[in-house]
């Protein structure tokens, strides 16, 4: 009887573990590709992101990672970083220009060439990695050689497994700007695959072979779990800090705090609040090209509002410092060298110029120029009319009373000594001492 309820209890057992569905944990995994997106200005904070994600894939044993550009240049020292990064990868690294629309330009073009292999969504564009000045300008014919064969010496370090010819474009893009769209870039042999997503891109790398550090290596993404790796706070804050939109606004608002500080000493939450903003916004100058010939213009602009504010002129230094602010903004951000993606907002630009030419009209005829017509109520000067009894006679010097205060007094030349509980008008002040007469009324 035991051994019949035993063997029940096993094919009870057997058959729910061939009905059930397998924990998901013991479900066959596929292979991991881990997936970056790196949008906007080649930075610091990007080249951080990727660094970050790389040390994340070979942590993981991820067997694949695709890093989804979308970018118009920016820093050679922050490319330089990338492009090491991905070629000491232990995991191979696909660079997907994408989404559609999406450009890898300048520094871009060079990453996308790093990759072990590239990629590039239908619509996308690459290539224009003339270098240019911290400031969009052309640089001087050494600084420019030197930076173009630099350059070149590492495009061609990239594509030469490619082919003489995809070299050669690739130096193309730098010498004479060249820009190349999808469709040149995949008939060239520019890049790899042409993949209208990620799912598509992902077929098609399965079975492609890759070199890494000198290995060769087959992927398999059949069956590819993907996972897509977030920017952390900091590297987000980092990211925002380089829009031009939103330096203009920390620079604005920093120096309105400081100028609230200095127009009203004593506390230090304006001040210091706006040193910090003022030491964002200086980060963001320092990664963004921008003109800094604007800044005089913009120093010029709130050295007239504090002008306006200690020696008021009835608006009109306000006026001139609202106007030179629009100037300065555009000469900061919007000079004709600085890449288009880096302009700020003309709207903005005088939307927040008017805003604190007004607030400080505001400030200036409600609270500045009402506290200057009033009347001094302290101090000898505001004595002088006034009438007080005598304390102690006056012989000619002696005490008064003037205003629920006792002061030194002394008659005038020429008048007699006054007793005490005579009234008196004071004439001056001489010093500490009050010189008075007979107050006949």
């Amino acid at each position: 009887m035991r051994t019949r309820v035993w063997l029940l209890i096993w094919l009870l057992c057997s058959a729910l573990a061939v009905v059930l569905p397998r924990p998901a944990a013991a479900q066959e995994a596929g292979p991991l590709v881990l997936v970056l997106t790196a949008d906007g200005t080649v930075a610091p904070a990007m080249a951080e992101y990727i660094s970050r994600g790389i040390r994340t894939a070979e942590q993981r044993g991820a067997a694949l990672i695709v890093l989804q550009l979308n970018t118009p240049g920016g820093m050679l020292g922050s490319m330089e970083i990338i492009t090491q990064g991905i070629l000491n990868s232990k995991v191979p690294v696909v660079v997907y220009v994408a989404p559609r629309g999406a450009i890898a330009a300048s520094a871009g073009t060079i990453i996308l060439l790093s990759g072990h292999a590239a990629a590039m969504a239908p619509e996308s564009a690459t290539g224009a990695a003339s270098p240019v000045g911290s400031s969009g300008e052309d640089l001087n014919q050494t600084m420019e050689s030197k930076t173009k064969n630099f350059l070149k010496a590492q495009v061609r370090s990239f594509a030469q497994r490619r082919g003489e010819s995809v070299v050669a474009l690739a130096e193309e893009t730098i010498d004479y700007a060249k820009a190349i769209t999808v469709d040149e870039a995949y008939q060239a042999g520019f890049i790899d695959f042409k993949a209208s997503d990620l799912d598509d891109l992902l077929r098609q790398l399965d079975g492609f072979k890759v070199s890494v550090g000198g290995e060769e290596r087959v992927l398999r993404t059949a069956g590819a779990q993907t996972e897509s790796l977030p920017l952390s706070l900091i590297e987000r804050t980092l990211i925002i800090l380089t829009d031009a939109n939103i330096v203009f606004l920390l620079l604005n608002i920093g120096v309105i705090a400081i100028i609230i500080e200095i127009s009203s000493p004593g506390g230090w939450v304006a001040g210091f609040t706006g040193v910090v903003l003022l030491a964002l916004a200086t980060y963001g100058l320092g990664i963004l090209n921008v003109n800094w010939f604007g800044l005089i213009f913009l120093v010029t602009a709130f050295v007239l509002f504090i002008l306006d504010i200690k020696a008021p002129s009835h608006g009109a230094l306000t006026v001139a410092g609202s106007g030179s602010l629009i100037v300065g903004a555009l000469v900061l951000f919007n000079s004709p060298g600085t890449p288009r993606f880096q302009h700020v907002s003309v709207p903005l630009v005088f939307t927040v110029s008017l805003t604190a030419a007004a607030v400080f009209f505001v400030v200036l005829t409600l609270f500045i120029l009402p506290a200057q017509r009033i009347r001094v109520r302290t101090g000898q000067s505001v004595l002088i009319g006034q009438v007080g009894v005598v304390r102690t006679a006056l012989t000619p010097r002696g005490n008064v009373q003037v205003g629920g205060e006792l002061w030194s007094a002394k008659v005038m030349d020429g008048e007699e000594n006054i007793p005490a509980g005579v009234r008196v008008k004071v004439v001056r002040a001489e010093g500490i001492q009050l010189r008075v007469q007979k107050e006949y009324s």
